[in-house]
C-alpha cells in the first residue's frame, strides 16, 4: 500500500486530511500506529462515521517517506 502513495492523489498531515474527510473526498485513510490518539481522535471518528477504510502503518517517518515528505505524517488520505 505504501508504495503506491508517491503517485496517488492524496492529503498529507492533519489538516489536509481532515479538510478532506469533511468535503468527502476521502476514499481511504492511512493513519501512523505512532501517531498521538489525541491528534488522530477526530480522523478516526469521522472514517467510522462514514465508513471509510482505515489502514494502520507503524511509523511515522515510514508514512511521511512514503508520500516523499522529509517529516513523518500521522495521517494520510487517498482521495477519490
Amino acid at each position: 500500500m505504501l508504495t503506491h502513495l508517491k503517485n496517488s492523489k492524496k492529503a498529507v498531515g492533519l489538516k489536509q486530511s481532515l479538510k478532506a474527510l469533511q468535503n468527502g473526498e476521502a476514499k481511504t485513510v492511512i493513519i501512523a500506529k505512532d501517531a498521538d490518539e489525541s491528534i488522530i481522535e477526530e480522523v478516526k471518528l469521522i472514517c467510522d462515521n462514514n465508513n471509510i477504510e482505515v489502514i494502520y502503518v507503524d511509523e511515522m517517518k515510514k508514512l511521511g517517506k512514503a508520500c516523499n515528505i522529509d517529516v513523518g505524517a500521522s495521517v494520510v488520505c487517498i482521495l477519490k
